[in-house]
This record gives structure tokens, C-alpha cells and sequence, in this order.
């Protein structure tokens, strides 16, 4: 199994995520470009070893890391 910890950045992206802010946004607010926020957003994902944006949310939920 993966290590399933996340990094600061990580969390900060799924946080916005479920507030229902794009990638552009997140961009904006971060101050990093877009590729880079769906690369954080993609590393989140093999780390959770799962498939799509929702079910790392779920995952995350799951795990406590973070908080709707």
C-alpha cells in the first residue's frame, strides 16, 4: 500500500476543491500555475491509488485529512 499522507499543498488544493473552486481559481489564490495544481491534484490521487477528484475526496474524508 502507498503512503497515504498528503502534503500541506495537497490538502490546501482538496480543501478549495470541495468549496467548490476551479482549477484556475485555486491557481489564482495559490499563486502557481495550473499545470501545477492538477500535477498536486494528480500526486493526491496515486497516493490514494484512486481514479477522479471525487473519490480522492472521499478517500480524504475517509481518512480524516480533511473536513467538509
Amino acid at each position: 500500500m502507498k503512503q497515504k499522507i498528503l502534503t500541506h499543498r495537497e490538502k490546501e488544493i482538496f480543501e478549495m476543491l470541495i468549496q467548490n473552486k476551479t482549477t484556475k481559481e485555486i491557481a489564482s489564490v495559490l499563486k502557481i500555475s495550473e499545470k501545477t495544481v492538477r500535477n498536486h491534484i494528480s500526486n493526491a490521487m496515486q497516493k490514494l491509488e484512486v481514479k477522479g477528484r471525487a473519490s480522492a475526496v472521499v478517500e480524504l474524508l475517509r481518512l480524516g485529512e480533511i473536513e467538509i
